[in-house]
């Protein structure tokens, strides 16, 4: 088998299995080939860390070889899913640095299984879901002002899909992204998560880390308003309702007892609710900065 082919393990996974649009029609049709590019990227990297079929350190290896290719080392061998991504680097001007850090994130996820606390599970999302955000603000020209809110919003997306997959990730895996310490705080026990429904502690933990999404949520809700694309406004503001959509859900569903996810109705009324409440909220922001600048009271 060729070198380059045998590094990258597909799993069959594609933008449709993920709880969000991914490089939609809200996109600028010229971007769209990029995001694509960045997502097949992150696809790739992602399937290697989650092969339970390689060890850490084979897994490390094709890991260091992507960046190797990014970076631009002679002696990287070809990967063309790797050099796409660099070639359309090279064309945005977009830094490498946002795909290095998913790098990270997937060589941590090839040698960690347990996280302590909350504090050590936003290190990891900052690694493995906030360069995607950074990424795309990059790519739209967008003020770096804007990361802490993109920050937010793509760790609760994150700790969503955690929360998803918390029983495959630990049947397959022996991954568990669930804090430690909540767990320990709640009376749960790792071998719960091999169960078929969720025992009282761990229960009790999952709606502990929802909480931690609704406080991700609000400190998102300043991203859509302050983007200067409409395009990239409305994708975000598409993407903040599911994501409390799915956490409301979370909050009542058990995700060892069935996949907790929307509907096909109901994710396509999610999304067109999120573009609503964008349009109203910045027309009342533009009646609001009018009266302010006419002297009138503002509502």
């Amino acid at each position: 088998m060729d070198r380059s082919t045998a590094i990258e393990t597909p799993s069959g996974k594609g933008a449709g299995d993920e709880n969000f649009p991914v490089g939609s029609r809200l996109i600028a049709r010229r971007l769209r080939p990029h995001v694509a590019t960045f997502y097949a990227f992150a696809r790739a990297i992602d399937d290697i860390a989650d092969n339970p079929a390689l060890d850490a350190k084979e897994k490390c290896a094709r890991l260091d070889t992507f960046a190797a290719v990014l970076t631009g080392e002679s002696a990287a061998p070809a990967i063309p899913t790797a050099e796409r991504m660099r070639a359309s680097l090279d064309e945005t001007g977009v830094t490498v640095r946002h795909c290095l850090d998913l790098i990270s994130a997937f060589k941590q996820d090839a040698v960690k299984n347990r996280y302590a606390d909350w504090a050590e599970l936003m290190d990891y999302c900052d690694r493995s879901a906030a360069p995607v955000g950074r990424y795309l603000l990059d790519l739209h020209g967008e003020s770096r002002a804007l990361w802490p809110a993109s920050d937010a919003l793509c760790n609760s997306l994150q700790v969503i899909n955690h929360l998803q997959d918390c029983g495959d990730d630990y049947r397959r895996l022996d991954r568990v992204y669930l804090p430690g310490g909540w767990m320990a705080e709640f009376g749960a026990r790792i071998c719960d998560l091999g169960a078929s429904s969720a025992s009282p502690g761990l229960r009790r933990t999952i709606l502990r880390c929802v909480e931690g999404v609704h406080e991700l949520n609000r400190a998102a809700e300043a991203l859509p308003l302050g983007l200067k694309s409409r395009r990239l406004a409305g994708e975000s503001a598409v993407i903040l309702a599911l994501a409390r959509a799915l956490a409301r859900e979370l909050a009542r569903r058990d995700p060892l007892a069935e996949r907790v996810e929307l509907a096909r109705p109901r994710f396509l009324m999610t999304g067109l609710a999120g573009l609503v409440r964008l349009v109203l909220q910045r027309f009342g922001l533009r009646i609001s900065r009018s009266g302010s600048a006419s002297g009138g009271e503002r509502p």
